[in-house]
């Protein structure tokens, strides 16, 4: 076989170096950004850090046997979730399971009783009329701190959200669907149109003073103190408040900016709401659109509230509807709404519009959760059954270098080598992910961690065989990596594609702990990929080049003798003998 010229590269080789450098790059940069983040070790589950798991199952009154549904379950869960969190227990998790169970994992660290209370407790819902509101984002330094808002002109607020009632007159905006008639404006984003004169400038004019917005000067000191963007305080400011009493409250608008309220004490309880709907405004002016029905005695309180609010100044002429303590929507009223009836409009989509539908809903459901089980999880038999898991991955790990050293020598070390750049691709990323998503490790991902082990090594024996076929057809060490890489890539990347697909099928199908171990499983497989491409092919091929592996030395793991390649047969001369018959 003909030597190829100098200079050129064998078909397959490619830049190996470049290959090499890449990956070394992407490690120290995910190092690097595992220590500037200050977390330098995974988040634990709570089978490994300890804590509490809760079993709540879900109840209906008689006669509301669907109200324990998947979509006020799933409400639930969120509801659940918002409430864990603002104990500052970022790390919880909420999940359903089957149809009317919800399972709620707390690590240690957080105040059980606390935790208890918060997740046992069907959702509080009020509509509470709006004393003052400013602005909850931190002022910038040196400016003077936020004011509430003043009074805009109406005609200002004439693009906000439109309301009807089927009780009400002519209407004053664009006419609704079913002979109802728009008798307000509801602000669906939680935000007052910005503070406007008639000639649309800003207006100068000062917030009304505590006394005007019937706030006492206890109350209006904590919301001048007020930062919304802080968990602790907004969890802090709707702790230990009453229906009767006006409170302070945080919510954000429709662009994501946090707004801090004075609300007074509760005109409408959130179970006086009959059903609460998502709809699409039939004649398309409108786009979505959030229907409310009240009760015969949330009907009489509705009306009296916007009766009351409807010829305030902005913003005592809205209402906020208050759930656990967050406003989720600051709705003005033009008009008194009497009817019983009303429709939030506005720059709704159909999943915003949906999921407020939802929370009023659910706040007036008679769903409540009863406490089936509580369940104490020790970091210690969390520990323990991890120090097996990781003495049995040991044991495992250790047996398959013993198999590669055994069996491929020299070619062992790649394998060896490439084994740690997955794992430490693996545990960076494994960091990385606990702050950005939420990643917690717990026994089930150790496990996956574990079966990728075997994953990763199947494909440097792939390789390696491909590598050595080459080699008993006769081809010197550089051919056999340039030829035998493209057969054993196909092999790799179909291998790796079903294990890969085994774990998203797992990872969607499941709940709980098993979805751990299929992410974990899922990540692994894919950087089985990278590492194989980027890392174990290119530092073959440059290996290939070295005379320990070229020439197959015996301890190489490519020793033509070995590997049962014979020595190509030379062809001898044939004498033609003197006496024919000696042929």
């Amino acid at each position: 076989m003909a030597a190829p010229k100098k200079g050129r590269r064998q078909p397959g080789q490619g830049r190996p170096g470049r290959a090499l450098a890449l990956i070394l790059i992407t490690l120290v940069a995910l190092t690097g950004g595992m220590f500037l983040s200050g977390h330098t070790t995974p988040r634990l589950g709570i089978d490994l850090a300890g804590g509490t798991s809760i079993t709540l199952q879900a109840r209906s009154e008689p006669g509301q046997e669907s109200a324990v549904n998947q979509t006020n379950m799933n409400t639930a869960v969120g509801i659940i979730e918002r409430r864990v969190n603002g104990l500052g227990v970022s790390e919880a998790e909420v999940q359903t399971q089957g149809t009317d169970h919800i399972i709620v994992n707390i690590p240690k660290g957080t105040n059980e009783k606390q935790a208890r209370e918060q997740v046992g407790t069907t959702a509080q819902l009020f509509f509470r009329p709006v004393l003052q509101l400013a602005s909850g984002e931190p002022a910038p330094e040196g400016s003077p701190s936020p004011s509430a808002s003043g009074s805009p002109d109406e005609a200002e607020q004439g693009d906000g959200d439109k309301a009807t009632d089927g009780k009400s007159g002519e209407p004053e905006a664009t006419p609704t669907t079913q002979g109802r008639a728009a008798s307000g404006a509801l602000k669906a984003d939680a935000t007052p149109s910005p503070s406007a004169s008639a000639d649309g400038k800003a207006d100068p004019t000062p917030s009304p003073s505590a006394s005007e917005g019937g706030a006492d000067e206890a109350l209006m000191k904590k919301f001048e103190a007020l930062t919304c963007t802080d968990t602790e305080e907004r969890t802090d400011a709707a702790e230990g408040t009453k229906p009767s009493e006006p409170i302070v409250a945080c919510g954000q608008n429709s662009q994501g900016q946090w707004e801090k309220y004075i609300l007074g004490p509760s005109a409408v309880a959130g179970t006086e709401i009959d059903d609460a709907t998502a709809a699409i405004d039939q004649q398309g002016a409108q786009g979505w659109l959030v229907n409310m029905e009240f009760t015969n005695k949330g009907k009489k309180q509705f009306a009296d509230v916007t009766t009351d609010i409807s010829a305030k100044p902005s913003p005592q002429n809205q209402f906020a509807i208050v759930l656990d303590g967050d406003v989720v929507s600051a709705p003005y009223v033009r008009e008194p709404l009497t009817g019983g009836t009303a429709q939030i409009s506005g720059s709704f989509t159909q999943e915003s519009a949906q999921d407020l539908a939802n929370m009023l809903s659910y706040g007036a459901l008679p769903l409540s959760f009863v406490e089936e089980s509580v369940t104490s999880v020790t970091a210690a038999l969390g520990g323990e059954q991890l120090e097996a898991g990781l003495i049995a991955g040991g044991i495992g790990l250790i047996l398959v270098i013993v198999y590669l050293v055994v069996y491929y020598r020299g070619l062992s070390l790649i394998a060896i080598i490439s084994l740690l750049m997955s794992a430490a691709l693996t545990y960076t990323i494994m960091v990385l992910l606990g702050p950005a998503i939420g990643f917690a490790l717990n026994l089930p991902a150790v496990c996956g961690a574990i079966v990728a082990i075997g994953i990763t090594a199947d494909s440097f024996i792939v390789f390696f065989e491909r590598v050595r076929d080459e080699i008993r057809e006769g081809r010197s060490l550089q051919p056999a990596v340039a030829r035998g890489w493209p057969r054993a890539r196909r092999t790799i990347l179909v291998s790796d594609f079903v294990s890969f697909l085994s774990a998203a099928v797992l990872f969607v199908v499941t709940v709980g702990k098993v979805q751990g171990f299929a992410f974990t499983l899922g990540l692994t497989t894919l950087l089985d990929v990278v590492v194989v491409f980027f890392f174990t092919k290119p530092l073959l091929t440059i290996l290939a080049r070295k005379k320990f592996f070229a020439s197959g030395h015996p301890w190489s793991g490519l020793d033509p003798k070995r590997l049962g390649v014979k020595p190509p047969l030379r062809r001898a001369r044939r004498t033609v003998p003197a006496d024919p018959k000696e042929a």
